[in-house]
């Protein structure tokens, strides 16, 4: 027999966090309290970020609950959870003797707390994202989590752009060095490397910086250059400042730590290649990024 299906009962924050979050949970079963769309209903109007979500799920439920009903072989054949909204307000005893304030947290802890009593043969999880919320859910003895589906795990997973590569050939860095370029089989152990990846490649006391052009299958040479006034100090700021230069990428991130020079660099690089274009535009976020 196989392992239950799990409840999840979604807040509203979740919601706002991320307006995709009802594909997020596989086969499961997710429930929405009304009091989710009430509050929902409230976010609908502005054009900041929290809007759109909000807009945005509640298009997509409107869009599931207008499609045809599946019978249960096809459902789980199709390994998919089914949605539902609860409308139910009466108050479980419990919940109205610990919280007797009638908001929409407590309402929802409410709904939480009727399904997993209702539902004993099943985990029925409140996802939220606000701490005081889970603690509270917990309090009642209802399983909370938090919503992590867009969180990183592991930073060592994510592609940083660049790469060091030890104890390369040595006379593949002297032809590097001095021709701007080299096949890509040179360095046998740069295996896999993506567009425009970048490379610190050592020998002893040999090194170069390099990055890998993808089109010619070659690695290509970084020189440490000026920009607009401005000298990278590192290998990472002149990988950067080379990217920005460069007119064949159309498109670059930077990420890092405050004063590690990531906007300085990015103005400079647009300053020295203000000759190619008519116009250079500058923009920062409105939406606040925590």
């Amino acid at each position: 027999m196989s392992e239950k299906r799990k409840l999840f009962v979604i807040d509203t924050n979740v919601v706002l966090h991320d307006s995709t979050c009802i594909h997020q949970f596989e086969e499961n079963d997710i429930v929405v309290p009304i009091s989710v769309l009430e509050e929902l209903d409230h976010f609908k109007r502005g054009n900041e970020q929290l809007h759109f979500n909000a807009r945005e799920f509640l298009r997509q439920l409107d869009e599931l609950s207008n499609q045809k009903s599946t019978d249960d072989s096809n459902l789980q054949d199709q390994k998919q959870g089914k949605i539902r909204v609860v409308v139910n307000h009466n108050w479980h005893p419990d919940v109205e003797a610990a919280f007797q304030e009638d908001c929409p947290d407590h309402r929802i802890l409410n709904c939480a707390y009727k399904l997993s009593n209702k539902n004993s043969e099943r985990e029925t999880i409140l996802i939220s994202k606000d701490t005081n919320m889970r603690l509270k859910a917990r309090s009642l003895g209802i399983t909370a989590e938090d919503y992590t589906t867009d969180k990183i795990m592991d930073l060592d997973s994510v592609y940083t752009g660049s790469r060091l590569v030890e104890d390369a050939p040595g006379a593949a860095i002297e032809t590097l060095i001095n021709t701007g370029q080299i096949d890509l089989t040179a360095f046998p152990s740069i295996t896999k490397p993506k567009a425009n990846e970048n490379f610190i490649i050592r020998n002893g006391t040999k090194s170069a910086l390099a990055t890998y052009n993808a089109i010619e299958d070659k690695i290509l040479r970084v020189e440490k250059m000026p920009a607009y006034g401005i000298l990278p100090r590192n290998a990472e700021q002149s990988f950067a400042l080379h990217m920005v230069t460069d007119n064949k990428v159309q498109l670059v991130t930077l990420s890092g730590k405050a004063g590690t020079g990531k906007t300085l660099i990015a103005l400079a690089g647009a300053l020295k290649c203000r000759s190619d274009y008519r116009k250079i535009y500058l923009a920062r976020p409105i939406v606040p990024l925590s």
